[in-house]
């Protein structure tokens, strides 16, 4: 049952980043094999379905056990590693591209509340949270941040740049930074246009009263994509997790085979 959700090429990545399993004590049940416990993960992240829900036939265990292995496996830093192991294919077959990026955000209801979670001016003061991405001008997503809904997207924007990691390229230093970076109006502040030129990167951002609200945008349009591309996950498409770390791990899984998509288009 592991195949359709993890297939071979995808756990010959993850697995060299899984932390060797913990000294057995003396009896007890047997350790759920990490595969399996993978598969499980991605089931609720694609489905949405309740932890206590998951199939007993996908041998997957129990939801608890690969709730514990998800959040076991988040401290340990293994999503975000897989992200950037990810992100340094791509680069390495000049997959990204560096002359463009965009960044936008998106929020989500979240009915439960929780950490990272604010009254959504949008939605009539109910609670929910913000998923903010950069990408680059593909749509490949860079870098990710969590933030309450109420949280002003231009607040979020040089912690958001500096998320990026150093990606390797086929030749040459790592490099992290964009040359243009295309954002709305929500980031038409002068404090935003100060810390890109900063970084070295060229701000492209949509003027208030000046620039027409119709249109996306020629370069825009793409990160407007990526945020539809994470809302397909249904896990993250409505807020569960009361916790912040948990809706965290998600979106970098989410992340991860977005860019794996990428990786199986370029080599594949």
């Amino acid at each position: 049952m592991a195949a359709p959700l993890v297939s071979d090429a995808l756990w010959a990545i993850i697995e060299p980043l899984i932390p060797p399993e913990p000294p057995k004590p003396k009896g007890g049940r047997p350790r759920l094999d990490d595969r399996a416990a993978l598969t499980g993960i991605l089931f609720v992240l694609r489905t949405g379905i309740p932890w206590e829900l998951l199939p007993v036939e996908m041998g997957c265990g129990s939801g608890m056990t690969c709730w514990r292995r998800l959040h076991e496996w988040h401290r340990a830093g293994v999503w975000e590693r897989l992200h950037r192991v990810l992100l340094d294919r791509l680069g390495y077959a000049n997959a990204i591209n560096w002359d463009r990026a965009a960044v936008d955000s998106a929020s989500v209801p979240g009915k439960k509340g929780g950490e990272e979670t604010g009254p959504n001016p949008t939605d009539r003061g109910k609670p929910g949270s913000k998923r903010h991405i950069l990408v680059d001008a593909n749509g490949i997503p860079l870098a990710l941040r969590i933030s309450p809904a109420n949280r002003h997207d231009s607040k979020l924007l040089e912690a958001l740049v500096d998320a990026v990691p150093a990606i390797r390229q086929c030749a040459g230093r790592p490099r992290r930074r964009p040359a243009k970076l295309h954002a709305g109006k929500g980031y038409d502040f002068a404090h935003c246009r100060r810390a890109l030129r900063q970084r070295a990167i060229i701000p492209r951002i949509a003027r208030r009263g000046v620039e027409s609200s119709e249109r996306l945008g020629r370069y825009r349009w793409v990160v407007e994509r990526t945020l539809a591309w994470f809302a397909r996950f249904r896990r993250i498409a409505v807020r569960y997790e009361r916790r912040a770390d948990i809706f965290t791990a998600f979106h970098h899984i989410a992340a991860s085979l977005i860019c794996w998509r990428f990786v199986q288009r370029w080599f594949c």
